[in-house]
């Protein structure tokens, strides 16, 4: 009986922790969201100009590094805000590109947002409703990873347009099973650390965004 009831205890205390990670993950996301926004909302209001490809890459690594860094500490919801303000500044002077082009513009950034907010409440349901481990798209994670790399660096010689709309699908079915593969960590134990989650999730969050506007702008003349 004691050893039933050890176990018993122990798989209640799992499942405090799971919620707890869940819950605090899901805050933490929903400010993020929301600074990165009001962040992008300000640098466009103000017409600031996008940092640039080069500098947006090194700050968006340099910042993510230090979340890594301090993600055990209480400086790591400081690292956190960090880098997700400055994705809001490069994501800022798109949106105010975009935006300018007139009620099209306004209507392929909702589109947007709404196509992001379907994908990701969709896969995490999933996730959530049936507690699978999603572990193995570990190998196909790391296919698409490289098979991305090697497609951004080639389109920024190339520049092709066809390109860049196939680099753009496959960030969202790579970000698509980011989503699967974190909240499946952290419904089974994988993942105790909130801060962590979180970066994932809201990166991944970003590059549907993106991506969904980069498609969106082709299919509907918007980049012309």
């Amino acid at each position: 009986m004691s050893h039933q009831a050890h176990i018993s205890t122990a798989r209640s205390e799992s499942a405090l922790a799971t919620n707890k990670v869940l819950r605090n993950t899901y805050m933490l996301l929903g400010m993020t969201l929301g600074f990165s926004a009001f962040v992008a909302y300000i640098s466009a209001s103000m017409g600031l100009p996008h940092p640039g490809f080069l500098v947006t890459i090194i700050g968006f690594y340099g910042l993510l590094f230090l979340v890594h860094k301090t993600a055990n500490s209480s400086a790591g919801l400081l690292s956190v805000f960090a880098l997700t303000g400055f994705m809001g500044y490069t994501l800022g002077p798109i949106l105010g590109m975009i935006s300018a082009i007139g009620p099209q513009g306004d209507q392929i950034i909702m589109m947007a947002l709404g196509g992001t907010a379907l994908i990701f409440f969709s896969l995490s349901a999933y996730v959530l409703t049936t507690k699978k481990d999603m572990s193995f798209l570990g190998g196909m994670m790391m296919a698409l990873f490289v098979v991305l790399i090697v497609g951004v660096i080639a389109n920024l010689f190339m520049q092709m347009p066809a390109l860049g709309l196939a680099i753009s699908a496959l960030f969202i079915l790579f970000s698509a099973g980011a989503i699967l593969m974190q909240t499946s960590a952290i419904i089974n134990g994988g993942e105790r650390n909130y801060v962590l989650a979180t970066v994932t999730l809201y990166v991944s969050i970003y590059n549907i965004f993106l991506s969904l506007i980069n498609l969106l702008m082709a299919f509907t003349g918007g980049d012309e």
